[in-house]
């Protein structure tokens, strides 16, 4: 199964700023308002995350928790949308903002690809929210993530709009912890194909070449390969992927 046709133009047409143009040291945190804008405004198209309020909304964040990035603590899912608005990022003057915010900030300047941030549950709540997002607007908009369950909702939430999923070689490393034995060996020789059906992929760029994207591109599906940030980076991306989602320079 290729991309659908209205994506074949913009998936992989220019290089993809990860969680947005980004630099912490010049006061730009990932996934901001402002990180967007200055990928916009530079038209490089911009991957973001969203995450699950406790009032069921998506917003724009990556991780689980707070700490890392904000002033807060704890579960973002614990926190209202007012609440988490309330919130300072560290080192910076944004605020955390919905994904509808987000789209309104861009105005379909560049293409939004947005992963939809996935505990391996099977709760959707997050997914179907994120649908009915895009469902309602007009821009170039893409869906992916590493949960395949994701994924396959997503044909049916959200027909129209290019999904993806995201992997790589081995599930192996601490993030992956949570996962059950059948869920690693599904994701690591990617027997969930038949029915997450993706129309591309985005691939860890230090697991290229790989079996995996390389049937994926000789069968029509694009491959983005992520987080692409050294020349060797650059130069497996070049070979085996048919674009770049970066960060830390500019291509």
């Amino acid at each position: 199964m290729s991309a659908p046709a209205s994506a074949s133009d913009w998936l992989a047409a220019r290089p993809v700023a990860h969680r947005g143009l980004h630099d912490a040291a010049l006061g730009v945190v990932e996934n901001t308002p402002t990180a967007g804008q200055v990928a916009a405004r530079a038209g490089f198209a911009i991957e973001c995350d969203v995450q699950l309020s406790a009032d069921g909304e998506a917003v724009v964040f990556h991780d689980f928790t707070l700490d890392r990035l904000t002033t807060g603590q704890g579960r973002v899912d614990d926190l209202s949308v007012a609440e988490l608005a309330a919130l300072s990022y560290k080192g910076s003057t944004d605020r955390i903002v919905t994904l509808d915010a987000y789209l309104d900030l861009i105005g379909g300047r560049v293409p939004l690809i947005v992963e939809i941030k996935s505990r391996f549950d099977g709760d959707l709540r997050l997914t179907r929210r994120t649908a009915d997002i895009v469902n309602r607007r007009s821009e170039p908009v893409a869906l992916m993530s590493f949960d395949p369950d994701v994924v396959e909702a997503l044909r049916a939430l959200a027909p129209d709009r290019p999904r993806g999923v995201v992997a790589e070689a081995a599930y192996t490393h601490g993030e992956w912890q949570e996962l059950s034995d059948e869920q690693r060996h599904e994701l690591t020789n990617f027997l969930h194909i038949d029915r997450s059906r993706p129309d591309f992929i985005a691939w860890h760029v230090k697991d290229l070449p790989h079996t995996t994207p390389a049937l994926a591109r000789h069968f029509g599906l694009p491959v983005l390969t992520w987080t692409v940030r050294s020349p060797d980076d650059r130069e497996a991306a070049a070979r085996f992927a048919d674009q770049i989602i970066f960060e830390g320079f500019h291509p």
